[in-house]
């Protein structure tokens, strides 16, 4: 029989906490602690503060934060966001930052409207949203980190819809640089210049929305520019 060596006696092995199953019901316990804490249901945030686990860990039990909140008996106090409300959201902080937004940049509210844990419970994760939102404003992207956009002007029999296609509208906001084609104001710069999109030849006047008939104005610029029959 072989004779086991003081040293190997000695040896202890690491467990991974990878390997120890958390359970649903410990989860549901944290999650009414917490609120029991903050007198209120948490917000992905709070959880994170305060709880004994991370937040993704009960996203992916539960499929989303607020069946979360639901199973625990909480409240649920996120509002419901459309996902055409949190695409708009997007592309407002994209036009102010000039170049694609991080996660960071939805928890500041001098950007954006919406948390980024909204986005998280709807996508579960942030490169996700990106995705769909690219795939929605139909932009061609196989590298998000570039953000190389290849895009096609269609051709419209007769008349185009007066009407800015979302993604038309961002073809040509990164064409521009996000910047005013006259004054070359930009939000990234000056976060109180909005800028709009509009016809060169007004609509009124037989111009048509498509890409070469379409540029990039500050707010000031587009109603100085203006006509009544624009």
């Amino acid at each position: 029989e072989k004779e086991i060596s003081g040293s190997e006696k000695m040896k202890f092995i690491l467990e991974s906490p990878k390997n120890k199953k958390i359970n649903t019901q410990d989860l549901i316990k944290d999650l009414i602690s917490v609120s029991k804490i903050l007198s209120k249901s948490p917000t992905i945030s709070e959880y994170n503060a305060n709880g004994a686990y991370e937040s993704s860990v009960i996203i992916r039990r539960f499929s989303s934060w607020n069946v979360a909140l639901q199973e625990a008996g909480l409240e649920i106090n996120n509002r419901q966001w459309t996902e055409i409300e949190l695409f708009t959201n997007i592309q407002e902080v994209w036009e102010k930052k000039g170049k694609q937004p991080a996660r960071r940049d939805m928890d500041d509210k001098n950007l954006s409207k919406i948390s980024s844990g909204a986005y998280l419970r709807y996508f579960k994760t942030w490169q996700e949203a990106l995705k769909r939102f690219l795939e929605y404003v139909n932009i061609n992207t196989e590298d998000l980190e570039e953000n190389e956009i290849q895009s096609t002007v269609v051709n419209y029999a007769h008349k185009t819809k007066r009407d800015i296609p979302i993604g038309l509208r961002f073809i040509v906001l990164k064409r521009d640089n996000y910047k005013c084609c006259l004054c070359g104001a930009s939000p990234a710069k000056d976060p109180s210049v909005t800028l709009e999109v509009d016809h060169k030849v007004p609509w009124a006047k037989g111009g048509e929305t498509t890409l070469d008939n379409l540029w990039t104005l500050c707010w000031d610029c587009n109603r100085g520019a203006g006509t009544k029959d624009k």
